[in-house]
């Protein structure tokens, strides 16, 4: 099979180098507004380029281009009828999302979308725990995604905030290892680092309070600065103990117990080092999405359901107020 990668930046460099790898893809077609960066990374790989990935013939598409580009070419390469791969998210809004999904409905194709942390191997035995009910009845989550340096300042404004891009991955694991759904959401942030999170209407650091319709409660914690390096944990605490995904020999902690110290290993440094097995393992089961017919591990409808309590949550920063992810999606 012959798959697209749309983006040749960090991310869909990485993906076409994966999926050069994959027995299943005879060819990777390479795209980007810059040709000479999309050139690079195909003699890189020993992939090829194309100006117009619909005209190159491609059995399936990965999407992997800046956010507000994602629904126009998820319509089109839908209407085409092929299967997408799509980072996420999958349009800017809830109201555009729910647009392209239907467009995506419509057309009969499969879409897969980015949210690696279900193809991790932590997060994938911590589910496998939890559902099998080796921790006894849950009562709280602790989910933390820090970054270890704020992007680029041009990237904030276009970013959707800090919980439709960061905590948004921990929503949709909470709701994917706990097979629960969150109702009701209480955020707060605050900005002590850079000026253009402020001049953007975000924060460089949040807090969501999370009550699931069980009445499990659980925090998610985001911030742009955790100079120590790439920490992302999902800390599960039931009747008969804890346990916790991402705590490993190189998770930036330091104890402050005297003699304890820091991890084993050298810290991750960004998410491509955090995830690079989540990410090869997401892509294997897009080829077999395309390949085998088996269905979307992470179809778009899941996006929409994080996205819903990520738009809960910026909510009820605006207006100091709980929120009810039942308010946000039945006003789409």
């Amino acid at each position: 099979m012959r798959v697209g990668v749309i983006g040749a930046g960090r991310i869909g460099a990485f993906h076409a180098a994966t999926l050069v790898d994959l027995p299943e893809v005879d060819e990777v077609v390479v795209t980007d507004r810059d040709r000479t960066r999309a050139a690079l990374v195909a003699d890189r790989i020993g992939a090829t380029t194309s100006d117009d990935v619909l005209g190159a013939g491609v059995d399936a598409a990965v999407i992997a281009t800046p956010t507000p580009t994602h629904a126009e070419l998820l319509v089109a390469l839908a209407r085409a009828g092929l299967p997408v791969f799509c980072e996420k998210p999958v349009a800017s809004s809830v109201a555009s999302t729910v647009a392209v999904l239907k467009e995506v409905e419509a057309a009969g194709t499969a879409l897969q979308v980015g949210f690696q942390r279900r193809f991790d191997a932590g997060y994938q035995a911590l589910r496998e725990a939890v559902r099998a009910g080796r921790i006894g009845r849950l009562h709280g989550l602790r989910a933390v995604t820090a970054d270890p340096a704020p992007p680029h300042s041009s990237y904030i404004p276009g970013s959707g905030g800090i919980f439709r891009d960061c905590s948004v991955h921990d929503f949709d694991a909470i709701r994917w290892v706990t097979g629960r759904e969150i109702v009701e959401v209480y955020a707060t942030g605050s900005n002590r680092g850079e000026r253009f999170f402020a001049d953007a209407g975000d924060v460089d650091t949040g807090v969501v309070a999370l009550t699931l319709d069980d009445d499990t409660l659980g925090t998610a914690y985001a911030t742009r600065y955790n100079g120590a390096g790439y920490d992302v944990r999902l800390e599960v605490s039931g009747a008969a103990g804890t346990l916790v995904a991402g705590l490993d020999a190189r998770a930036p902690l330091t104890s402050a117990e005297p003699g304890v110290g820091g991890p084993a290993g050298p810290p991750c440094e960004h998410f491509v080092d955090r995830f690079a097995a989540a990410y090869r393992a997401e892509l294997s089961a897009f080829v077999e999405v395309v390949v085998g017919g088996v269905a979307s591990l992470c179809p778009g409808e899941e996006a929409l359901e994080a996205l819903f309590v990520a738009e809960a949550a910026e909510l009820s920063r605006a207006e100091r107020r709980p929120v009810r992810v039942e308010e946000v999606r039945g006003s789409h």
